[in-house]
């Protein structure tokens, strides 16, 4: 009877076991997707207005190690998630006033680049030098997320996150793709040194090549940024000149803050005459010429005689040409124009903005998005026009490139108006919209970036702020808080050499987009080659 009771009870237990086994596979599928959106989210803290650069190497290294021997499905899905992870917080700022259906649906674009990356750097990752080809390939996605669809959108390129960053100074050797690679393939290689070291101490049989290429992956991008320091200065090769930044403020942030179009522009007035008034004082120096932000005169001052009278008063005032952002009708098109005038002679040159915000100064596909949600037409009523040229206004004998905001966060935009002779940049922007999120801080950021990139002084005049003067070096001298009206006053530096960054243009970024391809070539080839033997 014993022996009976217990072949009875032995099956139970056998499928009491049974039962449980199923769950501790499924756990430990989850744990990727965990990981990937958690290393995701990583990155996006590596992101201003903090300063944890740092952070972006360890979220790199969780995403290499998610990735390494995956297929290409599991690195699409595992991609994704890594993508929202990043983006979604990232991107929040864009549902502030329209709510969350146009961030959400940016978000869900946006994240099938890194998709597509992850699907990549997956079929990459057991190749020799795995780290350089999974570097590379992120980089080729940052290159078709700047250009498509809708002329692109490179807001979150790894380089914007770099500011305060060790790596900072290889902006000037390759511009934001050299950086950004440098940032990944420290991150990647951190991987592999962690992934090969307990293997190294237990049986000493790592490959020498495996091992040599992790370290230097991690190695070089840092004596890289090092050697390449000799390139950051703020020395004044053109002499100096005394600028300065007016920030009028708004009424009110938000999206109606277009329908207080005469108040913006009194507010900048207004500042523009307090500050005349220190000059007079002797409190501060007298500028040679004055910035004002995008929007600042939103009535057109071509066609309002007010308007024009309200320019015309603040710039004699202080005695010095102002570049005034306007919003200017000229045949019957719509252009986002900074304006350079004079105070004896008016308004003397103009620069049309030329890369333009889908979806806020254009609306694409604009018959069948209004089919779906007629919101959005009546937002974007009339669609801006995009300008031709570059905007190089000389202004009391200083050669100043305006790139108007959105244009920041594009490399041509800049890189063309210091190879059309600036000797400083402004980014005029106009972020009330926005109200007080983050993008003011990423936005700042690029400009630190490209300050470092061309070497150039970069100033910021914002309607609402932040507004800030940053050195050739990266550094931000000055800056205004948010939603109070305010000057900036100082003497910067001015330069004509140009950097590696400037010389070369997109040629960087086009042979890592090429050794990326290279890369993904040889591990389909690879992957071609082992179906045929097995089928062998």
């Amino acid at each position: 009877m014993t022996v009976t009771a217990t072949s009875v009870g032995e099956p139970d237990r056998l499928r009491s076991r049974t039962a449980r086994v199923p769950r501790v596979p499924r756990l430990a599928r989850l744990i990727p997707a965990v990981a990937a959106a958690l290393s995701g989210a990583l990155l996006y803290v590596s992101f201003p207005p903090r300063t944890l650069w740092w952070l972006a190497v360890p979220a790199f290294a969780v995403f290499g190690w998610v990735l390494r021997g995956r297929g290409w499905k599991a690195g699409l899905v595992l991609g994704y998630l890594f993508g929202l992870g990043f983006l979604l917080p990232l991107l929040v700022w864009t549902g502030v006033e329209v709510g969350p259906g146009p961030w959400l649906a940016l978000v869900a674009i946006e994240a099938v680049f890194v998709a597509l990356v992850g699907a990549g750097v997956a079929a990459v990752s057991r190749l020799p030098a795995a780290p350089v080809w999974a570097a590379a390939l992120w980089t080729a996605g940052e290159a078709a997320r700047a250009r498509v669809p809708f002329e692109g959108f490179p807001w979150g390129k790894i380089a914007f996150g770099q500011a305060d960053g060790v790596f900072l100074p290889l902006a000037a050797v390759g511009g934001t793709p050299l950086l950004g690679f440098a940032v990944v393939l420290c991150g990647f290689g951190l991987y592999d040194v962690v992934r090969l070291a307990p293997r190294a101490r237990r049986t000493r049989a790592v490959p020498r090549g495996a091992a040599a290429v992790a370290l230097l992956s991690v190695a070089v991008p840092v004596a890289g940024a090092l050697a390449a320091r000799p390139l950051v200065t703020d020395e004044a090769e053109d002499g100096t000149a005394t600028v300065a930044v007016v920030q009028g403020n708004v009424p009110r942030a938000g999206l109606d803050f277009n329908a207080q179009r005469r108040a913006v522009l009194d507010y900048h007035a207004r500042e523009t005459e307090r500050l005349a008034a220190a000059v007079e004082a002797g409190e501060v120096a007298r500028p040679d010429f004055v910035l004002w932000p995008e929007n600042s005169s939103d009535i057109d001052p071509f066609a309002n005689a007010d308007a024009r009278a309200v320019i015309d008063a603040a710039v004699r005032a202080i005695g010095a040409p102002i570049s005034v952002g306007g919003v200017v009708e000229r045949d019957g098109k719509l252009y986002n124009e900074q304006i350079l005038w004079d105070p004896a002679k008016g308004p003397v040159d103009t620069y049309d903005k030329r890369q333009i915000q889908p979806f806020g100064e254009y609306l694409p596909l604009r018959s069948l998005i209004g089919a779906i949600n007629s919101e959005w037409t009546s937002m974007v009523r009339q669609d801006f026009s995009r300008g031709d040229d570059p905007g190089v206004f000389t202004m009391d004998g200083t050669r100043v490139g305006l790139v108007t905001c959105y244009e920041a966060a594009f490399d041509w935009a800049v890189r063309s108006e210091v190879a059309d002779g600036a000797q400083m940049i402004s980014v005029p922007s106009n972020n009330a919209t926005f109200d007080r999120s983050e993008m003011t801080y990423q936005q700042l950021a690029m400009s630190r970036i490209r300050a470092v990139e061309h070497s150039r002084t970069v100033t910021v005049p914002v309607t609402s702020g932040v507004s800030a003067i940053i050195l050739p070096d990266g550094r931000i001298t000055q800056k205004t808080g948010m939603f109070v009206p305010g000057s900036l006053v100082q003497e910067v530096p001015l330069r004509s050499s140009t950097t590696p960054a400037t010389e070369l243009g997109v040629l960087p970024e086009i042979a890592l987009v090429l050794l990326g391809a290279g890369g993904l070539g040889r591990a389909i080839g690879a992957g071609v080659r082992g179906r045929r033997a097995g089928d062998v």
